[in-house]
């Protein structure tokens, strides 16, 4: 059973994540709408954005919302998480994109979809593998 202690670090974690979050997904839509006005091509459009979005919550991310000084560890299994969820969330977009009707929504509802799906696994992702934090580890669930 989780201790009160572990609780708060876990909803410390969480909450900062979701700021971080905010802000990465500011950056990336910010991004992606910038380049569909200038007519790129939306899956590059969505690479994009993706790529300016996440280096903004790496910094943020490791500094502040998991709280970790620098380290090749840390660095490598970022980029390896974000790596494969690049394709991923490239896939999610690419498939709702396939799956949506030919209407204005379908566009930004697609990168919201994609965001929504990505940002879920990151969060797990980066508390369990990347920055994990061995005080709020236990041998139950959390």
């Amino acid at each position: 059973m989780a201790t009160h202690t572990e609780r708060r670090g876990f909803l410390g974690q969480a909450s900062r994540f979701v700021v971080v979050g905010v802000i990465g997904a500011l950056i990336d839509s910010g991004v992606y709408a910038l380049a569909l006005h200038l007519d790129v091509w939306v899956h590059a459009a969505r690479a994009l954005s993706f790529v300016c979005g996440t280096t903004a919550a790496y910094a943020l991310n490791r500094r502040w919302a998991f709280r970790v000084s620098g380290g090749a560890r840390q660095a490598t299994g970022y980029a390896v998480l974000y790596g494969v969820m690049f394709f991923v969330i490239l896939g999610a977009n690419a498939h709702a994109l396939a799956v949506f009707p030919a209407a204005w929504w379908a566009v930004p509802l697609a990168w919201i979809v994609s965001q929504g799906f990505g940002t879920t696994c990151n969060f797990v992702m980066l508390r369990t593998v990347v920055f994990r934090d061995r005080r709020f580890v236990s041998a139950g669930p959390t």
